[in-house]
């Protein structure tokens, strides 16, 4: 009962066929749509001042030709679609697969995996149910070159040749009014090798300050080669076969026979008068405290205590205008005072052997009034 289930169904396939050829007719329109668009963006890069940016249109020229390639399979396998849909019956009626069906049969179980059409995989698993796993196993290793070759030529994974890359650039040139000639120009056994990879030739030296002038040719010539002796050359024609020269100090680089200057090298010190008018500052010294041997305190800095000398009057009639600090005793205490007064009176010594307490007081109490 479960073989029955899971077995060979015409009423499953049918249907299945009739809507592969309409999924295959709807992706075949979109990605025609979506190709338009690329080759606009390919002229576009084609078309780019200063420089045209010919690496990235050959890598979009590369994406283009793989999807015009499964565009074509898609129309290829849409026609076997039809025709295993018009036999059905017969498919059905026989035990073995018919010889004029094997190549659409086996082509349709094989391309299941490699697009994006999800009623095929229920086409394979109707067949296989029809003819059994080996019958599939030869299909999907294309036992006998059963295959459609066309169909196996657009599905591959290999990139497309160099050749054919330069061919779309150059008609996608032609159709949009692009003046664009190949910088590259590829040698016999180029043809059919495919797109070296890219090594910068076609960008902007300066792109994102801008600083570059105008019209700057590639920084060197691809086709004259790139190598260790091109690196190490720093003058005249050394290197592989054009001979690219990079100068210090100037930032110049010679590409073939002309020699550009990108940018030039920055100044070694500010204009002698650009900053005149700036007054200069001098420094300052500040003294510093003498150092002090090692084991050795610094000294702490002596302070002048010695009182000022006290200048006072004679009062009238009495001797002694001015006396000195320097040890008078009054009542067996120093009072600080000189005795030895000169009297600017009399020229002789008041009290004789030094001042005392009363005395002074009566000087001060005269001089109040």
């Amino acid at each position: 009962m479960d073989f029955l289930l899971v077995g060979f169904k015409a009423s499953k396939l049918k249907p299945q066929l009739k809507m592969a050829v309409s999924r295959f007719q709807i992706a075949s329109n979109e990605k025609t749509a979506l190709m338009k668009q690329t080759m606009r963006e390919i002229a576009k890069l084609l078309a780019e001042e200063p420089q045209p940016k010919e690496e990235k249109a050959r890598i979009r020229a590369e994406a283009l030709i793989r999807e015009d390639n499964t565009v074509e399979a898609y129309e290829i396998l849409m026609l076997e679609c039809e025709l295993v849909f018009e036999r059905v019956k017969l498919i059905e009626s026989m035990k073995e697969c018919p010889e004029d069906l094997k190549s659409c049969i086996s082509t349709l179980i094989w391309s299941a995996d490699r697009v994006d059409i999800p009623e095929l995989q229920e086409i394979r698993k109707q067949f296989r149910y029809k003819y059994g796993k080996k019958f599939e196993e030869a299909c999907l290793n294309n036992v006998g070159g059963i295959l459609n070759e066309h169909v196996v030529a657009k599905l591959s994974v290999q990139p497309p040749s160099a050749y054919l890359v330069q061919t779309y650039l150059e008609k996608i040139a032609d159709e949009f009014k692009v003046d664009w000639k190949p910088a590259v120009k590829l040698g016999a056994e180029d043809l059919s090798a495919p797109m070296v990879a890219p090594v910068g030739y076609s960008v902007q030296i300066a792109p994102g300050t801008g600083l570059a002038p105008a019209g700057v040719p590639p920084p060197f010539n691809p086709g004259d080669g790139f190598g260790d002796d091109d690196l190490g050359s720093a003058s005249g024609g050394g290197g592989g076969g054009g001979g690219m020269t990079v100068a210090t100090g100037a930032a110049s680089r010679s590409t073939g026979t002309s020699t550009l200057t990108d940018i030039p090298a920055a100044p070694a010190g500010p204009p002698s008068d650009k900053y005149d008018d700036i007054p200069s500052v001098t420094a300052t010294p500040i003294p510093m405290p003498p150092a002090t041997a090692p084991g050795q305190s610094a000294a702490a800095p002596s302070l002048d205590l010695e009182e000022p000398d006290i200048f006072i009057p004679a009062a009238p009639g009495q001797g002694g205008g001015s006396s000195k600090a320097s040890g008078a005793s009054i009542g067996g205490k120093t009072t600080g005072l000189d005795s030895n007064a000169d009297d600017r009176d009399d020229g002789s010594n008041a009290g004789g052997g030094g001042a005392t307490y009363d005395d002074l007081a009566a000087r001060f109490s005269q001089l109040k009034k």
